[in-house]
């Protein structure tokens, strides 16, 4: 690029006008502004730990929160009609294999497996040997 300046000479033309080419040196423009690519490296990584930690924050309290919740809470029920946590306290549990002792009934083997509610015990209980009356020695799966 080129610019063309007009002077006055004092020397020989006696003050009159003359034309000069004067050239113009170019910058070139830069390709790209804003940050350097370090900086946005760097920004990026930072980004990313803040996502990370987040996300590990996020998982320990949604953790933390089902963990706060009872068995009950997430509809865990035996067979026996028994709540999980108060089924994994008692005595019997469903699917163990019981052998009827002298002097059991149908009743106290339902309340072994339900104390709370022993009733819904007994029926599955009575559903499952097909009869209301246990001889000692004999096997049963507590439903």
């Amino acid at each position: 690029m080129a610019a063309v300046e007009v002077m006055q000479y004092d020397g020989t033309f006696e003050g009159e006008p003359y034309l000069r080419l004067v050239e113009v040196a170019t910058v070139a423009a830069p390709l790209r502004t804003g940050p350097t690519l370090a900086q946005r490296r760097a920004s990026r990584a930072r980004m990313m730990q803040r996502r990370r930690r987040t996300l590990v924050a996020l998982g320990l309290v949604l953790g933390l929160a089902i963990l706060a919740f009872p068995g009950h809470a997430f509809g865990g029920v035996t067979g026996a009609g028994l709540s999980t946590d108060l089924a994994n306290s008692s005595v019997l549990a469903s699917g163990m294999d019981y052998v009827v002792q002298p002097g059991d009934t149908v009743n106290s083997i339902a309340r072994l497996m339900n104390p709370v509610d022993p009733s819904v015990a007994r029926s599955a209980l009575v559903h499952q040997i097909d009869s209301t009356v246990v001889v000692a020695g004999e096997h049963i799966v507590v439903p």
